[in-house]
């Protein structure tokens, strides 16, 4: 088995026996999308909501841009469209406030952005663990479509 990183902004294509993982998921959302089918999955780290007012140096950061290529690269790779499915964990609320403009909510943002996107293509979301204030690493287990996520404060870790 390897065990194929994500980087932050980025997002990469793996087929069994492989597991895809991320770490320092704050604000950011880890998006899994997969065909139990086919045993083919992507993992993207997404930061921020849209690329609409951002530079385009890098357009995997974004939820508008960033999963309509990742879902290019799995229909390459033999994932049908008709059977993809996605599990999502982050968003969280990382620095405490006493006014709701100074945090922006980018979280909340991702969450809804990234949502919107999956609609859009036909996607359901079958499990996520979203919100709160810790962060998350995610591993994505190809062969069994299950997403291990250990929060920052626990040693302990859930399975959606």
């Amino acid at each position: 088995m390897n065990k194929v990183l994500v980087g932050m902004g980025d997002f990469k294509i793996s087929k069994v026996p492989d597991t895809l993982m991320t770490i320092g998921l704050g604000s950011c959302l880890g998006v899994c999308i997969f065909d139990q089918s086919a045993k083919v999955a992507g993992m993207a780290h997404i930061m921020l909501p849209t690329s609409r007012y951002m530079p385009h140096n890098n357009p995997m950061k974004y939820a508008d841009t960033c999963l309509s290529m990742m879902l290019n690269e799995i229909d390459k790779v033999g994932g049908n469209r008709l059977r993809l499915k996605a599990k999502i964990a982050g968003g969280a609320q990382m620095f405490a406030t006493h006014d709701d403009i100074s945090a922006m909510h980018i979280g909340e943002k991702n969450m809804v952005a990234v949502s919107a996107e999956l609609k859009k293509y036909g996607i359901p979301i079958v499990s996520q663990d979203v919100g709160g204030n810790v962060g998350r690493t995610i591993t994505f287990h190809i062969a069994t479509s299950e997403l291990h996520i250990k929060t920052a404060r626990s040693d302990n870790f859930k399975v959606i």
